[in-house]
């Protein structure tokens, strides 16, 4: 059973979108996992035929798609259309749109490679999402996906957790949760897609305290998109104890970690 989790969609398009302008210059981890699906992908025959890049961003892996073979047809689309009009401006020569991950406004079978990266995380429902790429996939084509698992900033989970018990007594953290490399497997299969190649690996960044990790995911419009996730500001107690945990229990001679667990899969539409 692959969990659903309520995803407040404005505020992750608001988030991301009102972003747009600063992303490239805080989202070093996401460039990172751009590099990893791409080589990924470069091992496995492609159809020729048009490809979507679905969640574009501000276009770094569509152009990245484009450095590899300049003339392939591509349409990328984002939920967010301040990302939307940054990956238009970036790539001119592609067609781009607004569009929702679990909505492909597309034909069916319309395209021989679907590409994704640092997006499917945010999304409610995977199978259902995961459906609609199945859909709009020629047969024989190609889904490529990266997004981060269950164990992405641990550290900061972990240090809130304990930090909202040890104020409160409750035991539930309201920090964005990740999936599991198996809820992504189950819920491709769910799709109907067949799965090539899946691996997942940790990504770890360093930051010199835990504010400026803080400041960095705003800064990105990564802020926390569930639907009952606490309206305004946490509680300052509750902040403080947590970056005091964080720093007690995870600093190192690097600075303050910050781990991501980047999923990679390859599936292929039989």
């Amino acid at each position: 059973m692959v969990p659903i989790k309520a995803i407040d969609s404005e505020h992750m398009r608001g988030n991301f979108s009102s972003h747009a302008g600063d992303y490239d210059r805080y989202a070093s981890v996401q460039k990172r996992v751009v590099e990893l699906l791409c080589q990924k992908l470069s091992r496995f025959e492609k159809q020729p035929g048009v490809f979507l890049d679905v969640g574009t961003g501000t276009g770094a892996l569509a152009a990245e798609i484009l450095r590899a073979d300049a003339g392939q047809p591509l349409i990328v689309m984002d939920i967010a259309h301040g990302m939307t009009l940054e990956a238009s401006s970036r790539l001119p020569a592609v067609s781009a749109c607004d569009a929702d991950a679990s909505s492909l406004p597309f034909s069916a079978d319309s395209f021989a490679t679907v590409v994704s990266s640092s997006v499917y995380q945010w999304v409610a429902c995977l199978p259902t999402a995961f459906a609609e790429v199945t859909r709009v996939l020629k047969p024989g084509g190609l889904f490529a996906l990266a997004l981060f698992g269950e164990k992405t900033l641990y550290e900061l989970r972990a240090s809130h957790r304990q930090a909202t018990i040890e104020n409160s007594g409750s035991r539930t953290s309201h920090v964005q949760s990740f999936p599991t490399l198996k809820e992504v497997s189950s819920a491709l299969g769910l799709a109907g897609l067949s799965c090539l190649d899946q691996v997942s690996a940790m990504e770890v960044e360093y930051h010199a305290d835990v504010p400026e990790l803080l400041r960095q995911l705003k800064q990105i419009g990564a802020s926390n998109a569930t639907a009952d996730r606490p309206r305004g500001l946490a509680s300052r107690r509750v902040m403080q104890t947590m970056m005091k945990i964080y720093e007690d229990q995870h600093r190192c001679h690097a600075g303050v970690p910050a781990s991501y667990e980047v999923i990679i899969v390859v599936a292929e539409k039989t």
